[in-house]
């Protein structure tokens, strides 16, 4: 069994305050992105895993795929399984591709194994990979709390847009984008301003970690400010970077603008 698991955008993310636990409290909106990677699952003798397209750094083993699955043979003593991952969306990006490969794996396997989970299911499962894996459960537009495992409905509809997504080739420590922002409880959350025309989501609709990241990286600040030279209607980093995503009202190719840098578009 096939699927192609997409990958995210942040509209806006702001962080509020360090946990106890060492996480961080957030608010963003997740908003799904029809770039894919490519999963497939079948029953096998044994446990395999394999990867092919972009590498994937560290050891199999550890593969969020591995994990995912894991969890549910723990639960429901899954017969073993053959994982294939062609690997499209870049990784280090802020685009959540792992997380998504992760919860493509519970899905896959629910159908294959008629386990019968619900998507709240699924999604509990998916928050004991990562912080951001159950919106992929979902695959639409909702608001994040919490670690962003804290999921609500948004009305949110970015339908008819273009998006241009390009990663640079930077890659950004997610720990360090954290250790360098000041947590502020005070500032306007995502959903008190995604109502709003996205023509006014420049000014009012942020992603706290942008001050830092900008600094350390100046070339991920010129793409965003490179969007906005080109038209786009809001331009963004998304999560921590290192990517950074344009909305236009229009289709536009900008691959000779940015013809060092991975680059994606299509219509949302």
């Amino acid at each position: 069994m096939v699927s192609f698991p997409p990958c995210k955008i942040n509209l806006g993310l702001r962080i509020l305050r360090k946990r106890t636990d060492g996480y961080h409290d957030i608010a963003t909106c997740f908003y799904p992105v029809p770039w894919t990677d490519i999963l497939e699952i079948i029953p096998a003798a044994e446990l395999e895993f394999s990867s092919t397209g972009l590498p994937i750094p560290g050891s199999p083993e550890n593969n969020l795929c591995l994990k995912a699955y894991a969890l549910l043979r723990a639960r429901f003593s899954l017969p073993y399984v053959k994982i294939h991952l062609h690997k499209i969306i870049p990784m280090g990006a802020g685009l959540g591709g792992g997380s998504s490969d992760a919860a493509h794996t519970l899905l896959l396997l629910n159908d294959i194994f008629q386990l019968r989970l619900s998507l709240d299911e699924l999604a509990t499962f998916a928050a004991q990979v990562g912080s951001d894996c159950s919106f992929f459960i979902y695959n639409k537009a909702m608001l994040g709390t919490g670690r962003g495992e804290i999921l609500s409905n948004s009305s949110v509809n970015l339908n008819g847009k273009f998006i241009v997504i390009v990663k640079p080739d930077v890659h950004v420590s997610t720990a360090d984008a954290y250790s360098a922002v000041v947590p502020d409880e005070g500032s306007p959350l995502p959903d008190t301003v995604l109502n709003q025309s996205v023509t006014t989501w420049k000014t009012t609709l942020v992603n706290d970690f942008e001050r830092s990241v900008f600094l350390k990286y100046p070339s991920i600040k010129e793409v965003k400010e490179k969007l906005y030279t080109c038209g786009a209607l809001y331009a963004s980093m998304s999560g921590s970077g290192s990517s950074v995503f344009g909305i236009f009202d229009q289709p536009i190719d900008l691959r000779r603008e940015f013809s060092t840098t991975t680059y994606w578009s299509a219509w949302l």
